[in-house]
């Protein structure tokens, strides 16, 4: 069924599909920019390998920021499955690690980790892979990891209505690997924490036990 009862105008317009409108005559203008950077920047664009690098320059990061199209798959709930008494505001549901690709809005330089999303039901569930496509909805964007995590948070609340949200992210920003002070192995951690799980400790040790890496 359609969590219909979630008035909410933000969170529908994120999860309904919303196509992008880039036209040919716009992707062929945009080959052409990268060429001339690419090129500037010292490719040689007449090799076999290369001559096309523009046109899949430009592809591929259409592709990847697909997540502003939305995912009205998203907007399916069920109805849940506690029926009453003290569990239901102690029992998580939590889905991890999901690995996601993003695009960091400073550089445009990749960085990419995984999640862990958890929560405690209330009146609805959402099924398992709808949490998967969730980080992945907001990963394929240009963001930060601040407000990725706190999207995800934000709309499994507003979709579900839970008696509490976790996630948890860690990821490798190239943006640090690659430039400016050229870390080797940064991890960036990131917690967002909602209901039951920000007045209850030990819920969030709970979550953070089941995220630490396993042997």
């Amino acid at each position: 069924m359609s969590n219909l009862d979630v008035d909410d105008k933000q969170v529908r317009t994120t999860m309904e599909l919303r196509r992008r409108r880039v036209s040919d005559e716009q992707l062929k203008k945009f080959e052409g920019y990268v060429a001339e950077m690419f090129g500037a920047f010292g490719m040689d664009l007449n090799t076999p390998a290369t001559r096309e690098t523009p046109r899949r320059f430009v592809r591929a990061l259409y592709d990847v920021t697909e997540g502003y199209e939305g995912d009205p798959k998203l907007l399916t709930v069920f109805e849940t499955e506690c029926r009453g008494g003290p569990d239901c505001r102690l029992s998580q549901i939590i889905e991890g690690p999901i690995q996601f690709f993003a695009l960091c809005e400073h550089h445009a330089f990749p960085f990419h980790g995984r999640a862990y999303v958890g929560y405690i039901a209330h009146e609805h569930i959402i099924g398992i892979s709808k949490l998967t496509r969730l980080v992945r909805l907001f990963a394929k964007r240009f963001t930060v990891q601040e407000r990725l995590g706190r999207q995800i948070a934000d709309t499994l609340e507003a979709i579900l209505e839970p008696h509490g949200v976790a996630v948890y992210l860690e990821a490798a920003h190239l943006c640090t690997q690659m430039r400016g002070v050229r870390e080797t192995e940064p991890l960036t951690r990131t917690t967002f924490w909602r209901g039951e799980y920000d007045s209850n400790p030990a819920l969030r040790v709970e979550f953070l036990r089941v995220c630490e890496p396993r042997e």
